[in-house]
C-alpha cells in the first residue's frame, strides 16, 4: 500500500462519496474528506469524538457521536440531533452503515474498554430516517463495520470479539432483520489462519468482504463461509482499523491503519489513510 494522508490521530468510518474519502478522526473532533491527490477538507468537528458516516437521501451527512451515544446530522452548515441511542447503546457507539432509504443501523462496544470495564453483548440499533431509535438486533459481541448488499435484501456486521461476521436478512419495506447466521466464522484453528477481530469492513462486487483486523498485520478478502482468497499486508505493527472500496473505478481500497486505538492516540500522529488497487470493485452499502 502506499500512504495517501498521514497524520491522523484515529482514523473511523470511510466512506467513498461525490469523489472523494470521507472520514472521522477521532481524537481531532473531525469529519474529514480528503480527494486523490492527499488534499484534504474539515468538513465539521463533532466535540463528542465522531465515528460512523453516511447519508440520508436528501444528502445530508450523519455521524456518529460516540461519547454522548447520539446520531447527529449535519446539512452543510448545521449540527443537529437526529437520534438518541442512549436508552439501547451500552458503551460508544461506534460504526454505521445507512440504507438507500436513510435508515442507519449502528453499533456499539457494549462496555466501555478504556475503562477496564468487563466485556458485555451489545445491540445494534436502527434509526429510522425520522430519527425514531429500535432495536435491530442484539447479543451482539461488539458490533463494528457493516455492509449491506446491492439488493438490501442482507446485512452483514462484524462481530469484532466474537472473530466472525454475522448475516441477516433485511426486510427493505421496514429495515427489520431476521434469520441471524454465521457468514464467516474467523475465529481460525490449527490448519487455518487466524484468530481474526473483524473491524470495519466493505463489500465487493462478486460478494466478497475487505476484513480489516485491529490485532493483525493484514487487511483480508473474505468469502462466505470463511475462505480468504486474498490479503494486503499492512506492516508488522501497524494495523488495520476500517476499509472502503472507491476510486474512479471503484476499485481503490482505502484503509485506516494505525498502531493502536486507545486514548493514547490523543497525542499522537500515527493514524493515516493507506491506499491499494484490487481487482474486483466495491458493491452495496457502504
Amino acid at each position: 500500500m502506499e500512504t495517501l494522508l498521514d497524520g491522523l490521530s484515529f482514523g473511523e468510518g470511510p466512506r467513498w462519496h461525490q469523489g472523494r474519502l470521507w472520514f472521522s478522526d477521532f481524537y481531532r473532533h473531525e469529519v474529514v474528506a480528503v480527494d486523490l491527490d492527499g488534499n484534504r477538507e474539515r468538513i465539521v468537528e463533532v466535540p463528542q469524538q465522531p465515528s460512523g458516516l453516511g447519508w440520508l437521501p436528501d444528502g445530508d451527512l450523519l455521524v456518529v457521536s460516540m461519547l454522548d451515544r447520539k446520531l447527529l446530522r449535519f446539512d452543510g452548515s448545521t449540527l443537529s440531533e437526529h437520534g438518541d441511542l442512549g436508552n439501547f447503546a451500552t458503551g460508544p457507539c461506534n460504526d454505521m452503515v445507512v440504507d438507500a432509504e436513510g435508515r442507519a443501523y449502528v453499533g456499539n462496544f457494549g462496555f466501555d474498554r478504556h475503562r477496564g470495564e468487563q466485556p458485555r453483548d451489545a445491540m445494534l440499533t436502527l434509526v429510522d430516517a425520522d430519527g425514531r431509535v429500535s432495536v435491530a438486533a442484539d447479543g451482539l459481541a461488539f458490533p463494528n463495520g457493516t455492509v449491506i448488499t446491492p439488493d438490501g435484501s442482507t446485512l452483514i456486521v462484524g462481530e469484532t470479539l466474537a472473530n466472525r461476521l454475522t448475516a441477516f436478512d433485511r426486510d427493505s419495506a421496514t429495515g427489520r432483520l431476521s434469520n441471524r447466521r454465521v457468514w464467516a466464522d474467523l475465529s481460525g484453528d490449527a490448519t487455518t489462519t487466524g484468530p481474526h477481530y473483524p473491524d470495519g469492513i466493505c463489500l465487493d462486487a462478486e460478494g466478497a468482504i475487505w476484513v480489516t483486523d485491529p490485532r493483525g498485520d493484514a487487511v483480508l478478502r473474505v468469502h462466505e463461509g470463511g475462505a480468504i482468497s486474498d490479503w494486503v499486508p499492512t506492516g508488522e505493527g501497524r494495523f488495520s482499523f476500517a476499509a472502503m472500496l472507491g476510486g474512479v473505478d471503484g476499485r481503490t481500497l482505502f484503509v485506516v491503519t494505525n498502531t493502536g486505538s486507545g486514548p493514547d492516540n490523543v497525542t499522537r500522529s500515527d493514524g493515516r489513510i493507506e491506499i491499494t488497487t484490487v481487482e474486483v470493485p466495491g458493491a452495496g452499502r457502504p
